[in-house]
């Protein structure tokens, strides 16, 4: 399983100090949620921080995009140190066009579905995905319950992804910790995003390293 805490969970008055403990840990890849308080109701973060992240740590920086327009910003995300760029399918109305410029341009692309979302919008792009992010909360929050239907979503996205001969990994994000990381294992999950519950944890390093373990 491959884990990716999601930083928005951190403390940010002590960004550098979390981003090294990430470093260090087993955790796989960064999880960095960009918010543009518009496409979802709250603001995150932008460049600077992406890139003093960036400083910190070689891992993968898996950076979701959960903003309007993301297309004005890709050559802006490449430079800031992003190694995987997520795009809404809900906020790009020429997605073909994106995720090839985002291939071009040296990143691996992704697709993240809402929980409302029907998997079946990526059958004509399933084949050029990197990764594919499912919501398993509405995005803008962190430390919202899981949304038990997207369980199903990913043995169908499996299913999917099997139907077109593609290759992207499976990736969950919204109310994971070791109870429905289990259940998004067993359902076909290849990698999970964990926020508060890696961060809120006594031990975060160990937490990380129990997800991983799934």
């Amino acid at each position: 399983m491959l884990v990716s805490p999601s930083v928005l969970s951190c403390d940010f008055g002590n960004i550098q100090r979390d981003t090294l403990m990430l470093h260090h840990s087993v955790a796989d890849w960064l999880h960095i949620d960009v918010m543009d308080g518009v496409f979802v109701p709250n603001i995150s973060f932008g460049f600077p921080v992406l890139q003093a992240i960036r400083k910190h740590t070689d891992k993968t920086l898996d950076v979701h995009l959960m903003i309007a327009n993301p297309d004005a910003y890709l050559e802006d995300f490449k430079k800031a140190g992003a190694d995987i760029l997520t795009v809404h399918y809900e906020a790009c109305p020429h997605l073909h066009r994106t995720l090839s410029r985002i291939q071009e341009l040296g990143m691996k692309a992704g697709v993240a579905l809402n929980p409302h979302t029907p998997i079946e919008v990526l059958s004509e792009v399933a084949h050029m995905l990197d990764l594919v992010l499912i919501m398993s909360v509405n995005p803008g929050f962190g430390g919202q319950k899981f949304i038990a239907a997207a369980t199903d979503k990913v043995a169908r996205l499996k299913a999917l992804r099997t139907a077109h001969n593609a290759h992207f990994l499976i990736e969950v994000d919204g109310g994971v910790n070791l109870e429905t990381g289990a259940q998004l294992a067993a359902a076909g999950a290849d990698a999970l995003v964990a926020g508060s519950f890696v961060f809120g944890a006594a031990d975060p390093a160990a937490t990380i390293a129990s997800l991983k373990s799934l």
